[in-house]
C-alpha cells in the first residue's frame, strides 16, 4: 500500500505547506458526507516509505479477523438522524493500519502529563509504553518529568514495561505534572535534539491547545515527528468525545462524600450536608453523582443559574425540605453560583498557570449563607456539615471501567502515531474510537444542557425547583437552536413554567 493511500487525500481541501499553519482537512462525499480528517506526516513530507505492520506477525492477533482498520473507515458524529438528513460530520476511525510509517528500531517516543491530577493517568502511561513495546517492538520510550517545562528544564525518565508494570495501581502520575511552562521553541528544540519522533501528550483542553501549537511548529520545521494527544479532564468538559477518562472513577468516589453528608445530616435535627464537587465550568460530576446517589435533595451546577432568597429560591426550598424530612443534602459544583459569589465577595479575576479563572470557594460561601439565613430567621436551629472531597477524588487510582477505557485510548494513540497520523486527539465518538483534529477539541467546552433529558431526570429525582425564569429558559433554548414554536410555548405561561420545563425535556 502506498503512503498516500493511508492518508486518504482524495477530495481534500487541505493546502498545507511548511510555511503556514495547517488548514483543516475536509473531505466530502455523497449525501452530505463530511470527513474532518486529521493531519498526516505525508502532508508536509512527501514520498515517505511505508513498512508492514509488525502486528501481522504477532501471535496474539493471529486469530483476529479483519484486525486492520480499512483506510476508508470513518465514524459518524451524530447517529440519531431522520431519513432525509445529510450523512453529516465524520472522523477517521482509530486502530492499526496494514502499513506503518515508522520502523520499530527507529522509534524514539516520549510521554508527558500536564495540568491537574486525574484518575487513570498512570494507566494511560503504562499502556502507551506496553503498547509500543509489545505490539510494535519499540524499545526507546522516555517520560518527560514535570509537564511541558520538563522538556527543557528537567530530567527524563526511561520507561520500560518493567518500570511501568504496577503503576496503574497508584494515583497521580509517576512522571509528575505542572501547569503552564509552555515554551514552544524550547520544547520543539528539545524534541529535535533528543531525536524524538513520537510525542504523546496527556492533558486537558489547555494542554491540547499546547499540543496543537507544538504540532504546528514541528510541521513548520518539516520534522518527521508524530504528535498524539490523549484528552484528560476529570470534569468531562472536552467536546466531541463521549466522555473523558477518570470521570467514572470521580463519580464513583464522590458517592462516599455524599453518603457521609447524608449520614451526618440524618443524624441531627435539621441536619444539612453540603458537598462541593469538581466542575469548574461543567456540572457533569455533580449531576451524575446526584443521580447515582438518590440521597441528594438539591444539585447546583454552573450551567443552571439559581438564586437564594424569595419565592422559589434556594432558602425557601431548604426550609421546605427540612420541614418535610428533617434533613437534606446539597451538592454543589465548584463553578456554580460564581456570579452570586462575586457580588458579595470582591472578585480578583485572577487565573492559574493553565489560564483557568481562579474561582472563589462556593462551598464555604453557600454554607455560611445558609447559616446566616437561618440564624436571622430564628425559625429553626440547623446543623450544617460541609465536605470538600476534591483532592481525595483526584488522587485515587482509576476504577475497572476507567482502566479498560485508558487502555483503549493509549493503544489507539499508538496505532495512530505508527500509521503516520499527527496533530490529533484520540477518543470515543458514539462508542467508536476515532482520531479527532486538535481544533475540534479546543474550540469549545462540553457543558450540561439544562433543556436536555438528563437534567430533567435529575430534577425529577431530587424534586428541586429549576430556579429558572421564563427568560432563562427561552435564552437557553435559543442557544440550542430550538424552534420558534417551542420558544413561544415557553413564553405562554410563566405561572406553569416549572411543569413545562419537565414536560418539554421529558
Amino acid at each position: 500500500m502506498a503512503a498516500a493511500d493511508n492518508n486518504s487525500n482524495s477530495n481534500s481541501h487541505s493546502h498545507s505547506n511548511s510555511n503556514s499553519s495547517s488548514k483543516p482537512k475536509i473531505a466530502t462525499g455523497s449525501a452530505g458526507y463530511v470527513l474532518e480528517d486529521v493531519p498526516h506526516l505525508t502532508d508536509y513530507i512527501p514520498h515517505l516509505p511505508t513498512y508492514s505492520n509488525p502486528l501481522q506477525d504477532n501471535p496474539a492477533y493471529s486469530v483476529v479477523k479483519q484486525y486492520f482498520v480499512n483506510v476508508d473507515d470513518t465514524v459518524a458524529q451524530k447517529i440519531v438522524v431522520h431519513k432525509n438528513s445529510p450523512r453529516g460530520t465524520h472522523f477517521r476511525r482509530a486502530g492499526p493500519r496494514q502499513r506503518v510509517y515508522f520502523e520499530s528500531d527507529d522509534v524514539h517516543a516520549c510521554i508527558v502529563t500536564c495540568g491537574g491530577l486525574c484518575p487513570g493517568l498512570n494507566t494511560v502511561i503504562r499502556e502507551i509504553v506496553c503498547g509500543l513495546h509489545h505490539m510494535y517492538g519499540v524499545k526507546k520510550v522516555l517520560g518527560i518529568d514535570g509537564g511541558y517545562r520538563g522538556f527543557y528544564a528537567r530530567n527524563t525518565v526511561p520507561l520500560t514495561p518493567k518500570v511501568v508494570n504496577d503503576i496503574h495501581k497508584r494515583g497521580g502520575t509517576i512522571l509528575g505534572t505542572s501547569r503552564g511552562g509552555h515554551d514552544t521553541s524550547k520544547i520543539v528544540d528539545s524534541i529535535q535534539d533528543r531525536g524524538i519522533n513520537q510525542v504523546y501528550i496527556i492533558g486537558g483542553d489547555g494542554t491540547q491547545k499546547g499540543a496543537s501549537v507544538i504540532f504546528e511548529e514541528i510541521r513548520r520545521r518539516g520534522l518527521k515527528v508524530a504528535v498524539a494527544g490523549i484528552p484528560k479532564t476529570i470534569d468531562n468538559d472536552i467536546p466531541v468525545i463521549d466522555k473523558s477518562f477518570g470521570f467514572d472513577t470521580a463519580v464513583e468516589e464522590a458517592q462516599r462524600a455524599i453518603n457521609a453528608a447524608h449520614v451526618e445530616s440524618e443524624s441531627f435535627e435539621n441536619g444539612i450536608g453540603v458537598v462541593k464537587l469538581m466542575g469548574r465550568y461543567s456540572g457533569f460530576i455533580a449531576m451524575h453523582a446526584t443521580l447515582a446517589s438518590r440521597d441528594v435533595d438539591c444539585c447546583l451546577i454552573p450551567e443552571s443559574p439559581f438564586y437564594l432568597e424569595g419565592p422559589g429560591g434556594l432558602f425557601e426550598f431548604i426550609e421546605k425540605r427540612l420541614r418535610e424530612n428533617g434533613h437534606m443534602v446539597l451538592v454543589i459544583a465548584e463553578g456554580a453560583g460564581q456570579d452570586l459569589l462575586s457580588e458579595s465577595i470582591q472578585s480578583l479575576d485572577k487565573q492559574d498557570a493553565s489560564g483557568n479563572k481562579l474561582l472563589q470557594d462556593v462551598g464555604l460561601w453557600i454554607s455560611q449563607k445558609i447559616k446566616d439565613h437561618f440564624s436571622k430567621q430564628n425559625k429553626m436551629v440547623i446543623n450544617l456539615k460541609y465536605i470538600d472531597p476534591t483532592y481525595m477524588i483526584r488522587a485515587i487510582p482509576s476504577n475497572a471501567s476507567d482502566n479498560v477505557y485508558c487502555t483503549l485510548l493509549a493503544q489507539s494513540a499508538v496505532h495512530g502515531a505508527m500509521a503516520g497520523y499527527t496533530g490529533f486527539t484520540v477518543g470515543p465518538v458514539n462508542g467508536r474510537h476515532s482520531y479527532i483534529p486538535f481544533y475540534r477539541i479546543i474550540e469549545k467546552q462540553n457543558n450540561v444542557v439544562i433543556t436536555d433529558r438528563m437534567w430533567a431526570r435529575l430534577l425529577s429525582s431530587t424534586n428541586q425547583p429549576s430556579f429558572l425564569s421564563a427568560k432563562d429558559i427561552i435564552e437557553d433554548m435559543k442557544e440550542e437552536e430550538l424552534s420558534t414554536q417551542m420558544v413561544d410555548e415557553m413564553k405562554y405561561s410563566v405561572d406553569n413554567l416549572e411543569k413545562k420545563v419537565i414536560s418539554y425535556t421529558c
